[in-house]
């Protein structure tokens, strides 16, 4: 089958989501690739959403942390304050799941503003939970589109923390977990380099080149010393993503694609 390079970044990242694991989930794309991964290569995912669902299971993807859907799929739904407290503070979150409007070469996120802070070209829709969900789950995936105005050398204002400055930054900030451990965008897989903890291409999508992503990068983005190439989406893989997606857009009146 054919597809697209958003369905190869939406299946290379829910690829990254073992069977099993308690994930706390964005909304946006995130959503789209965990609940890929609990169709397809992780049943037993336990999703997390910031509205207070344990182990949502939702037919179709949510428009937001309030969408019924997930409060009814759900295993359990506990108030906000304890998503927060018990489950993301206590430790007992194995993966954040977020998406970004822009983000540096250590993993750093803004979802605020595009620009000056007080004048701002473009107002986002802000942090939500991510700042905690960065600071304080096991690990941390971001997935979104790779552009040289959403890779930037320096971000305008940092939303979440990633690694920091680089190197032990993180460590001296008092941060529990991993931090950002994958980057996938629809070009290819970035991961944290040892020591330094910048971001690094370690796998290409097929047919991508290495042109591709550097024009797309505001940095000097390098390349590790082994570059794999993405497995193709399979024909399982692909059919779930387009079932759930065409699902979602007859549930919320939207055009095939939309979802």
């Amino acid at each position: 089958m054919t597809y697209s390079t958003n369905e190869m970044m939406t299946v290379a990242a829910a690829r990254r989501l073992k069977n099993g694991a308690v994930c706390f989930v964005g909304i946006g794309l995130p959503s789209k690739a965990a609940n890929l991964a609990r169709l397809t290569s992780s049943p037993d995912v336990v999703l997390i959403y910031e509205s207070g669902p344990i182990g949502a299971k939702p037919s179709v993807l949510p428009l937001s942390i309030g969408d019924g859907e997930l409060a009814e799929t759900a295993d359990s739904v506990v108030p906000t304050g304890e998503i927060f407290r018990y489950w993301l503070q206590g430790g007992r979150i194995d993966v954040g799941f977020l998406g970004a409007a822009q983000v540096d070469r250590f993993g750093n996120i803004n979802t605020t503003v595009v620009g000056d802070y007080h004048q701002p070209k473009v107002r986002l829709p802000g942090a939500g939970g991510a700042p905690e969900i960065a600071g304080s789950a096991k690990s941390v995936l971001i997935i979104l589109k790779q552009s040289s105005r959403s890779f930037v050398d320096k971000l305008d204002f940092i939303t979440s923390v990633g690694h920091g400055e680089g190197g032990d930054s993180r460590k001296r900030l008092g941060l529990p977990g991993a931090g950002p451990v994958g980057i996938i965008t629809d070009l290819c897989i970035m991961e944290p380099e040892e020591g330094t903890h910048e971001f690094v291409v370690t796998a290409l999508h097929p047919g991508v080149t290495r042109e591709q992503v550097v024009a797309a990068t505001g940095w000097a983005i390098r390349f590790a010393e082994q570059v794999g190439t993405s497995a193709e989406p399979t024909d399982i893989e692909l059919n779930a993503l387009r079932d759930l997606e065409a699902r979602t857009a007859a549930a919320h009146g939207q055009a095939p694609g939309e979802a």
